[in-house]
């Protein structure tokens, strides 16, 4: 049921209704079009969530940050709804992707295709053309009386500046999760976006994906019985030296590794050139990513010009276990703000508030009044178990949340518990949730697949010489196969209709059209991620207190009090 007033985000878990503009149900498209395999089509977005199939005057953006989330985000833009105006990034190797993509492989190019590509310039002197590039302050952006709003994808401890500051200068926010760096930030962006009536959204975009929607209906509709445990994690086969998260820095290894791109694109033009008339397909593409990547190191080395201290960015330390002290440069810091507390909140932040979130729509879809499930507790544990010491953050994860399941309020005994693990080293099961009834159990694959089991049957993995690992659920020997699988076409992971709806919500203002994961629905998901990380590091059970998920309560599990009228807010 939506809010009555947008700027409160009263309906927390922000439901699509029933009944949908084009006249179907949501039920029409479950048995329908999810079953024959559209859940990700493009287009379908707004059918399915009940917001137009365009806007007739596309909202005006600028892009704060356009580094790894802020081209993904950029990538998924419809032109139909929005048109990038403006972008700001204090580091050349992001404004060079912002417009050209990240060649640096098929898959990254796929995802961040970049501003040349996505609206049909020539190159990038026409790009520049319609787009104006803030390589300083991003204040600067802000100042642009043709921005409307801003799509925001900074590091994380800048999220809440950036917002409010954007805010206060009259433009609706679409920023990235987590919401903010503290409970308190995220209560002063809330009340803010209230105080200032412009739209806050969080790009929490499993809140736009249909087929974690289908999943929600099949919970609501009792098609898996009573919901009493859900299994969730994220592993990765990240190891030392090959670290995702470890981007490159501006230094010789990177002059070595461009050098190395050189020596490779000039042997394979030898080797095209000796061909003559044969052409070599294979030799060429390599030849173009060798070049491609090649352009891209050089663009990093590039960001060696900056002054990180000058935008606030300071040089990590790290006391050792003998009591030594290691120094780290303040281009750590910028480049890889994800390894350090200050700057990022680790698994948790980035992955695991993902997951806590899908849970907490699974465990609400059990409500009849629309409202967000908040955990009562969590336990936690985690550490560097596996990377040297080159960062804050843990590299590995593992919590339990307790839920109250719907006749907890009768009985305190009727919980849900939720168990979440994020590793590195190990990419075995990759990312996904087991959602555990007492008459069947769905499963959530990598935000591609949903599978529902309706039997009560035991899961083992079996090694197939042909095909691989495949899932085998059997009672007695024999083989059966999932009742429901409910992903056969091109799956949309929801960045393209959180951005299309949010950009409807602008141009449709109403108590009707507010975002689905609004200032409280990610106020919450954050006191989860948050509180979870504090439980790692003292190593204690937490419960969780009702005024931290609460805009309107000065009660933080940090211990300080939400102050809107901080210095760095000021316009």
């Amino acid at each position: 049921m939506a809010s009555t007033d947008p700027k409160h985000d009263t309906s927390e878990t922000q439901s699509a209704g029933s009944e949908m503009r084009s006249g179907l149900t949501r039920r029409d498209l479950l048995r329908g079009g999810v079953a024959a395999g559209v859940v990700g089509g493009i287009g379908l977005g707004s059918v399915y969530f009940g917001y137009g199939s365009s806007v007739r005057d596309p909202v005006r953006v600028g892009v704060i940050g356009t580094g790894d989330e802020g081209g993904v985000l950029m990538g998924a833009i419809n032109p139909d709804y929005v048109r990038v105006a403006a972008i700001a990034d204090i580091r050349p190797y992001n404004i060079y992707r912002a417009f050209h993509g990240d060649s640096s492989s098929t898959s990254a190019l796929a995802a961040r295709p970049g501003l040349i590509s996505k609206y049909g310039y020539a190159d990038e002197a026409d790009a520049r053309r319609d787009i104006a590039v803030y390589s300083d302050q991003y204040e600067d952006l802000l100042d642009n009386p043709d921005i409307e709003g801003v799509i925001i994808a900074l590091p994380l401890h800048l999220h809440a500046e950036a917002s409010i500051k954007a805010m206060r200068k009259g433009k609706h926010v679409l920023c990235e999760k987590l919401m903010a760096h503290s409970v308190g930030q995220c209560k002063e962006m809330a009340r803010t976006a209230d105080e200032t009536n412009t739209l806050l959204a969080v790009g929490h975009q499993r809140h736009y994906s249909i087929l974690y929607d289908n999943a929600r209906e099949m919970i609501r509709r009792g098609m898996i019985g009573d919901l009493h445990h859900i299994r969730a994690q994220w592993h990765r086969g990240n190891l030392p030296g090959r670290d995702s998260w470890q981007q490159p820095l501006p230094d010789d290894s990177l002059r070595r590794e461009m050098d190395r791109y050189a020596t490779e694109s000039a042997a394979l033009f030898e080797q095209l050139a000796a061909e003559d008339s044969q052409w070599n397909s294979g030799a060429s593409d390599r030849r173009d990513m060798a070049e491609a990547k090649r352009q891209l190191a050089k663009m990093r080395l590039l960001d060696a010009t900056i002054d990180p201290a000058k935008y606030g960015y300071r040089a990590p330390r790290l006391t050792l276990s003998d009591g030594q002290v290691k120094n780290f440069s303040p281009h750590e810091e910028l480049i890889r703000w994800r390894l350090w507390n200050r700057t990022g909140g680790g698994l948790m932040a980035e992955l695991g508030s993902h997951q806590l979130d899908a849970a907490s729509i699974f465990i609400s879809a059990l409500r009849d009044d629309g409202k967000k499930v908040r955990p009562l507790s969590v336990t936690a544990v985690g550490g560097r178990h596996l990377f040297p010491p080159d960062r804050d953050a843990a590299d590995h994860v593992y919590c339990n949340f307790e839920f109250p399941a719907p006749d907890y309020d009768r009985d305190p005994n009727k919980k849900i518990v939720v168990s979440y693990s994020s590793i590195n080293g190990n990419g075995f099961g990759g990312y996904g949730e087991v959602v555990m009834g007492t008459k069947g159990t769905i499963v959530i694959d990598r935000e591609k697949e949903v599978e529902l089991y309706r039997k009560d049957a035991p899961t083992s993995i079996k090694a197939d010489k042909t095909a691989g690992p495949v899932l085998d659920t059997t009672e007695s020997g024999a083989y059966a196969a999932a009742e429901t699988k409910a992903a056969t076409g091109p799956v949309s992971r929801g960045y393209t209709e959180e951005i299309e709806h949010w950009a409807w919500c602008i141009r449709n203002p109403g108590p009707e059209n507010v975002p689905r994961c609004g200032p409280k629905v990610a106020l919450a998901d954050a006191v989860i991620a948050l509180v979870a990380n504090q439980a790692i590091n003292s190593q204690n059970r937490i419960m969780f207190d009702p005024g931290w998920f609460d805009p309107d309560s000065d009660a933080t599990p940090e211990g300080e009090a939400p102050n809107v009228t901080r210095k760095e807010y000021t316009i």
